[in-house]
């Protein structure tokens, strides 16, 4: 009964240190924004720059509407480790 006890009281303790996942780095946020904004339906196809330094995403380049450049900061905010995005898009309709 004890063995069980210990046992018990070991995987207690253990799990949440197993359950541990890597840091999230810059080069996995800056992956994982550029993908999210291809992905998406309305900025896919936009020339978007991404940057990224310590979880702050810059993005750069060139938008349509002000509603894109928008959508484009929401989704990169949404990205697991973005601490804050500094949204330098530009406006463009042509």
């Amino acid at each position: 009964m004890r063995f069980l006890v210990l046992l018990l009281v070991f995987s207690l303790i253990l799990t949440p240190l197993l359950a541990q996942k890597k840091p999230v780095t810059d080069d996995i946020i800056n992956d994982q924004v550029r993908v999210k904004l291809a992905s998406d339906s309305e900025i896919g196809g936009m020339a978007i720059d991404v940057d990224v330094h310590q979880g702050v995403v810059t993005l750069k380049g060139k938008v349509r509407t002000d509603k894109m450049r928008s959508k484009a900061e929401k989704v990169a905010k949404k990205v697991k480790g973005v601490t804050s995005v500094n949204n330098q898009l530009a406006v463009s309709p042509d």
